[in-house]
């Protein structure tokens, strides 16, 4: 397959660059739960699912900010093309070479592709978005990254379930490579308006940057609890003796409400600030948090995991609106590579340090840690975020 030069057909439409997001995240995501169940059925511990977990954050933690400045210099087109053709072949891995070994390998991977193509994708969503419309743009790209939450780990567990981890892992890499031979294939344009004129300056000028710093301070309480419930549900459901295809489902219920309540994004994004929309979200999904330990039963689960997906699914598209809001001209893949070391930087740390919370103590204190810092964000944006 030959890499795409820059593009020459006509030019990519949101709905497109919303697709192949669906297509990426869901092999991304139901890799995640794919990895976690595999390992757990080879008889890891919660510490070496922790350690797989965080592999997926530790090169995009260190390479986030240049990959942003790399795709402000060049555009998206290249940068989603291999980060696709990398992804399949990460997710892929583990079918061709089973074993725990194999896992440390294909999460290191899989997370470095998909980092490049998050921050690729988002670039394009910015650079074709007119001011007045980036937060309802945002709201309809986020709707892809819930339809694929959705699709992701259920598809993952019911394919567990019936057909085994290894042939879970070859399905999963079909998806990942749908946008390379879309790029390759159909000859669409990516909106690159900052390509080659980037204004550039130091990294300390965007950290200088108050409303940069808040939201990537949110970014980041944001990321950790998003991570870790994708991180504990499938100990605390094999704990309990649920099955893939039932983890998998309570996965989903949050991927759903994410997607339900993305459809109401783009009318809230008009009528309400962001940082208003923004400390809602956070104290509803720390009231979820709070409610999982005293819950066993499915329906209940399913219902608390939709309550969180309703909190965090509401707050990534007002996040991404006020990054380009914040951003200087021509730098915005390299805040997005800013946010996205953050993002990682809680990954990172997430899962080892919850991990050995949850070994030592058990795992209601992790889900009421997690409650308590959601809740002191939220506070925070509701003093500091401006009225409406």
């Amino acid at each position: 397959m030959t890499a795409p030069g820059p593009g020459k057909g006509r030019p990519a439409p949101l709905a497109l660059l919303a697709a192949l997001t669906v297509f990426a995240h869901a092999a991304f995501n139901g890799s995640r739960v794919s990895v976690s169940l595999y390992a757990l059925s080879l008889k890891s511990g919660a510490l070496t699912v922790g350690i797989l977990v965080s592999l997926y954050a530790i090169l995009p933690m260190l390479l986030s900010v240049s990959a942003g400045r790399m795709i402000d210099r060049v555009g998206s087109r290249r940068p989603l093309f291999w980060a696709s053709v990398v992804l399949a072949a990460g997710v892929g891995l583990p079918a061709v070479l089973p074993g725990v070994a194999t896992l440390y390998l294909a999460c290191t991977t899989i997370g470095l592709a998909f980092m490049v193509f998050h921050i690729a994708v988002q670039n394009a969503v910015g650079a074709l978005s007119a001011p007045e419309d980036r937060a309802v743009n945002f709201s309809w790209l986020a709707l892809g990254f819930s339809i694929s939450g959705f699709l992701g780990p259920t598809v993952a567990g019911l394919a567990i379930d019936h057909a085994g981890h290894r042939a879970t892992f070859a399905l999963l890499a079909l998806p990942a490579i749908v946008p390379a031979l879309t790029l390759a294939l159909a000859g669409y344009e990516l909106p690159h308006a900052h390509a080659g004129r980037v204004t550039g300056g130091p990294l300390r000028d965007l950290l200088g940057q108050r409303e940069l710093r808040r939201v990537f301070a949110v970014t980041g309480i944001l990321a950790m609890a998003w991570d870790l419930f994708f991180f504990v549900m499938p100990i605390h459901g094999t704990a309990i003796g649920l099955s893939a295809s039932t983890i998998g489902g309570i996965l989903g219920a949050f991927a759903l409400a994410t997607f339900v309540v993305r459809l109401g994004l783009p009318w809230a994004a008009r009528r309400f600030a962001e940082w208003r929309l923004v400390s809602g979200t956070l104290f509803v999904a720390g009231v979820a948090y709070a409610l999982f330990p005293f819950v066993r039963t499915v329906p209940l689960l399913a219902a608390i995991a939709f309550l969180l997906g309703l909190g965090l699914g509401a707050s990534q598209p007002s996040l991404m609106s006020l990054i380009q809001r914040a951003t200087p001209h021509g730098r915005l893949g390299e805040a997005l590579g800013v946010r996205t070391t953050v993002l990682n930087m809680s990954n990172c740390s997430m899962p080892l340090f919850f991990g050995g919370v949850g070994a030592a103590l058990g795992l209601g204190p992790v889900f009421w840690s997690m409650a308590i810092f959601l809740g002191l964000a939220g506070a925070m944006a509701r003093r500091r975020g401006p009225a409406h």
